[in-house]
């Protein structure tokens, strides 16, 4: 498995944590200080407001999991990766992809998010 790879599995790990001290651990084992995740929805910048984006998906998608979704693709410190976000075991109304970029330590400096399937008439 590639660094790439690994570095989406944790990622999507993290998004799926629902015990707030661990998932507050990943947030800063992850993510550099200054970290910036950005998508349609929001911008968050520092570990306090990307704990606080996750924890915010996971309340209003409560019962959904992320899951990688293909491939992940990787050169020099960038990775892509596709994902869906839906019910255990059942098809994921909630698809988008990811550009993860990282710093010389190995964790990510940002993360820029797409949607590219939401429900009609969903908050997402």
């Amino acid at each position: 498995m590639s660094t790439h790879e690994q570095l989406a599995q944790r990622y999507i790990a993290l998004w799926n944590e629902t015990d707030p001290a661990a998932r507050r651990r990943g947030v800063e084992a992850l993510w550099s200080e200054d970290a910036r995740y950005v998508d349609p929805l929001g911008d968050a910048q520092g570990h306090d407001a990307i704990d606080a984006t996750i924890a915010a998906a996971q309340e209003q998608f409560r019962g959904f999991e992320f899951r990688l979704s293909g491939p992940v693709d990787g050169h020099h410190d960038l990775a892509r990766f596709t994902w869906e976000l839906g019910p255990a075991g059942a098809e994921a109304p909630i698809a988008g992809f990811d550009v993860a970029v990282t710093g010389g330590d190995g964790r990510l400096r940002s993360v820029l998010g797409f949607l590219d399937r939401v429900p009609a008439g969903s908050a997402a």
